[in-house]
């Protein structure tokens, strides 16, 4: 089919959770190693490409202003012009995002930007699958642009480059809360103390949320006390989570600032949902992706 402007190509990038994160080692280059299970929500931005004679982008949504406008720094524009070089190909094409997630918030959501930018102008480009490597241009862009690729629950370990399926996981309706403020991934880092957590990967699938919930208990995220030390709204969010009906399980995702909890159900979920937004953030609840 020939594509035209009218007929965009259209990707969704979802959020990312982190349902545990373990720290595991650090290499000589000073990259932290990890060992995390990922799990992906229906709710996310979307990335949409159509021809054109130079490469431009369009931002629309609730976080667009957020984006840094800065072309070395946007996500986007550098995984256009890392898989134009990658292809031989010149960079021309027309993005919109719809930027529906905040920015800096351990929701991966530049990631995963960045990886369906890459899919969606692999497409627009016509690059046949063996000619490029995404997950290895992904790398380049980011350590979590791979497992953003992938876009399945998945153990990811080393800095983000090693993959694994993760066994069958429930579908999980979950809320997410986050105080509005931005927390830098190198900082959290800089600020974490403590020694290395072992891997924690499992092999059995949880027969429902519960028993995932139980599975998740003897595993953590290494990074929550370094995020609560540069925001302390983390620590109240996480106990006010824990605190709602029908909580199983409250976690920070990522680096932070954004915190999430299991839930019996969606309409669980949504009446905790109005309590956090009486606190001024950001709320939303959603599903987790097969």
């Amino acid at each position: 089919m020939t594509m035209t402007a009218s007929t965009p190509i259209v990707v969704d990038a979802p959020a990312k959770l982190n349902l545990y994160l373990h720290v595991v080692g650090r290499r000589a280059d000073g990259f932290h190693l990890l060992d995390t299970l990922m799990v992906f929500a229906e709710l996310g931005d979307r990335i949409s490409v159509v021809p054109a004679d130079d490469l431009s982008l369009a931002v629309d949504g609730p976080f667009a202003e957020a984006l840094p406008e800065d072309a070395e720094d946007n996500l986007v524009l550098r995984a256009a012009h890392a898989l134009a070089e990658a292809a031989g190909l010149p960079a021309k094409a027309g993005i919109s995002l719809t930027k529906n997630l905040p920015v800096s918030a351990g929701l991966g959501s530049g990631s995963s930007d960045a990886a369906a930018t890459l899919k969606a102008l692999a497409r627009l480009w016509e690059i046949p699958d063996d000619a490029v490597d995404l997950y290895e241009v992904g790398l380049g862009l980011g350590a979590d642009v791979p497992a953003c690729i992938h876009a399945r629950p998945a153990f990811i370990g080393g800095i983000g480059e090693e993959i694994e399926d993760a066994p069958a996981l429930p579908q999980i309706d979950l809320l997410l809360v986050n105080p509005g403020i931005e927390v830098a991934t190198a900082s959290v880092f800089s600020a974490r103390k403590g020694g290395f957590s072992p891997p924690a990967v499992f092999e059995a699938s949880p027969k429902d949320m519960r028993d995932l919930a139980a599975v998740l208990s003897d595993r953590d995220n290494d990074l929550t006390e370094g995020a609560i030390g540069l925001c302390s709204a983390i620590e109240t969010i996480l106990a006010a989570i824990e605190g709602s009906a029908g909580c199983r399980l409250a976690r920070m995702s990522g680096s932070g600032a954004t915190c999430f909890g299991l839930f019996d159900d969606r309409e669980t979920a949504e009446r905790a949902a109005e309590a956090m937004r009486d606190a001024g953030w950001w709320c939303a609840v959603t599903r987790t992706t097969p």
